[in-house]
C-alpha cells in the first residue's frame, strides 16, 4: 500500500516540472493563490502575505509527512512557479479514492501546462499509488475548471449541496470523478491537447 513517507517525487512532462513545494516557491505562489482571478475559486482562507505562503507550504509538507496530501509546485518551460496542483486527501484501505485539487497562474493559462501537470498527477495516482478513483470538487461557477476535467476523462456525477464551507459561508460544489478503468490512452489526451 502506498505511503510516501512525507517524500514528493519530481514529475516531469514534456513542457512542465512538478516539484515538492518549497520555501522558495512562496513569493510567485502568494502572487498565484491572490489574484482576483484565482482566489475565488481556493477552498482556503485568503492569504495576506508571502509569509501566509510559507506557513501554507510548510503546512502542506506537515501534511504528507502524515500521508494526508500531497502538493506540487509546477514549474513551466523556464523553471518558473507557475501554480500547483496535487492530491487535497487520499484513502487507500476500503476506498483506494483520492480528490485533486490546482490552479494556475493567470499569465499561464491556455497554453496546456495545467492539463500536462493533471496528466502527470493521474497516471502517478492510478499507477503508483494505486487508486481506484479521483475526484474534482469544483465551484459551480468554474466553467473552466469543469471543462478541463471533462477534458481529462472525467464525469460530472452531480451537485452536492453546502457540501463545503469557506470564509463566505457553505458553498455548493460539483463532484467529477475518474475511474482508473476510464483514464485516457496518453495517445488520445495528446490529440485531444493537440486540438485545443
Amino acid at each position: 500500500m502506498y505511503e510516501c513517507g512525507g517524500v514528493i517525487p519530481d514529475l516531469s512532462g514534456r513542457r512542465v516540472r512538478l516539484q515538492a513545494m518549497a520555501q522558495a516557491d512562496a513569493g510567485a505562489l502568494f502572487e498565484i493563490w491572490q489574484h482576483p482571478a484565482v482566489a475565488p475559486w481556493l477552498n482556503s482562507p485568503p492569504l495576506s502575505s508571502a509569509r501566509d505562503a510559507e506557513a501554507l507550504i510548510a503546512l502542506l509538507a506537515q501534511m504528507a509527512c502524515e500521508e494526508e496530501s500531497l502538493r506540487w509546485s509546477i514549474r513551466g518551460p523556464g523553471g518558473e512557479v507557475i501554480g500547483s496542483c496535487g492530491f487535497n486527501y487520499w484513502q487507500l484501505q476500503g476506498a483506494y479514492r483520492g480528490e485533486i485539487g490546482f490552479e494556475l497562474s493567470p499569465a499561464a493559462v491556455r497554453q496546456g501546462y495545467m492539463r500536462e501537470a493533471l496528466e502527470l498527477i493521474l497516471d502517478f495516482g492510478f499507477g503508483t499509488m494505486g487508486l481506484n478513483r479521483i475526484e474534482a470538487l469544483c465551484h459551480p461557477d468554474n466553467f473552466r475548471a469543469g471543462k478541463l476535467v471533462t477534458g481529462l476523462g472525467f464525469k460530472k456525477e452531480g451537485l452536492l449541496r453546502e457540501y463545503l464551507h469557506t470564509s463566505s459561508g457553505y458553498q455548493d460544489a460539483v463532484m467529477y470523478a475518474l475511474l482508473r478503468g476510464e483514464q485516457l490512452p496518453r495517445r488520445e489526451y495528446e490529440e485531444r491537447i493537440g486540438t485545443e
